[in-house]
């Protein structure tokens, strides 16, 4: 398997620099916060017990998450150590060698990187970059071949920041299932929409679908490590229990419990994500003004991540002197195999304002506009 590109770029810069502003996951909180949320928590946190959880995840916790959707119980959730094993699972579960999948691109490098190693082969199913980031959904149909298995989408989309309407989450429903295929619906952003419509998970949309989802992004809590996979499909949801057996097999009680507690709290935790959100996206909006010589701007409409244009040249190498000069790390379009002409931004973190501050000063330095 092939180095993952993002996440060797994050361990080399992530923990020794001043601002991450290319994070993708927003500002997290002090466990105490989480368990002010309700009174006695705290202590019975104290009480819990460390010994092995249920394999698929607690009772308790596979209702909770499957009170966030719609035709699904917890005999259809699958708690994960995070939601890239939840990926990893359904790759290898759904898919064999020989396999054809499309994958919707931009993408985390797992949609696609784990399925060639298994020998699937991958189409990129392009999003365009020029406009909000959304691909052609009339293209989809032409993609298709007789050994295609699944679809793979991220909505909302990192880095991009887009998110499905509603017809275009029908039409592409409508492709896998006159084609009998899979459809992996990444959906760890979901919640954080700022339109009116909030489309249907995948699992509810389809019988073969299957979500993903997790406490790291809308919520704001990536050191719990919890994500889940969602699916009717028994068949399928066997299969990937069974393959879990092999990885993390249970996850860390303490952060069962905390997550229990967090999706008993779901609207408040998306609603403190957004709100920042909503407060950087302000700061952004006057920061690409001002550098509108230097980026070509697209108001992302979910997520807390956006993927401008750079027009000054190699992204790459203004990220490379942005981190060494000024301590600020933005992430380049070729850690998604995606050109060197876009920059991710992250815009969830409490720091941005600070973050921009420096970067403005960095890009006065260099004479740029």
């Amino acid at each position: 398997m092939r180095p993952f590109a993002l996440e060797r770029y994050f361990a080399r810069y992530e923990f020794n620099t001043r601002y991450l502003l290319c994070a993708s996951d927003p500002e997290t909180m002090p466990v105490r916060d989480l368990l002010a949320y309700e009174p006695g928590s705290a202590e019975r946190l104290a009480e819990l017990r460390l010994g092995y959880v249920e394999s698929r995840g607690g009772s308790a916790l596979r209702t909770a998450i499957a009170s966030l959707y719609e035709r699904c119980d917890a005999d259809s959730v699958l708690a994960h150590s995070g939601a890239e094993e939840a990926i990893f699972v359904f790759m290898n579960a759904a898919l064999q060698r020989g396999d054809h999948a499309i994958v919707q691109f931009p993408a985390y490098q797992s949609h696609y990187s784990v399925a060639e190693t298994l020998g699937v082969e991958i189409t990129r199913w392009q999003s365009d970059l020029s406009g909000e980031g959304s691909p052609d959904v009339d293209e989809l149909d032409r993609l298709i071949r007789q050994q295609t298995r699944a679809i793979v989408l991220t909505t909302p989309n990192n880095p991009t920041g887009y998110a499905f309407n509603r017809g275009q989450m029908e039409h592409v429903v409508a492709v896998a299932r006159r084609h009998g295929l899979w459809l992996l619906g990444d959906e760890v952003y979901r919640g954080t929409e700022r339109e009116a419509e909030r489309i249907p998970a995948v699992c509810d949309s389809y019988e073969r679908g299957v979500s993903l989802g997790g406490l790291s992004k809308a919520h704001g809590l990536a050191g719990l490590r919890i994500g889940w996979s969602c699916t009717r499909d028994a068949s399928l949801y066997e299969r990937m229990a069974a393959l879990k057996d092999y990885l993390s097999i249970c996850n860390s009680a303490p952060s069962e419990f905390l997550a229990e507690l967090a999706l008993r709290h779901n609207a408040a935790l998306i609603g403190r994500v957004r709100e920042i959100a909503m407060r950087n996206l302000e700061a952004l909006d006057a920061f690409f003004v001002r550098r509108s010589r230097l980026f070509a701007w697209k108001r992302p409409r979910a997520g807390t991540t956006a993927f401008p244009r750079y027009l000054g040249g190699s992204s790459e190498n203004f990220c490379a002197r942005a981190v060494r000069d000024a301590g600020v790390l933005l992430l380049p379009s070729t850690a998604f195999d995606a050109g060197d002409e876009h920059v991710r931004f992250g815009y969830g973190r409490a720091d941005l304002p600070g973050a921009l501050a420096t970067l403005d000063r960095f890009i006065d330095s260099q004479g740029a506009s």
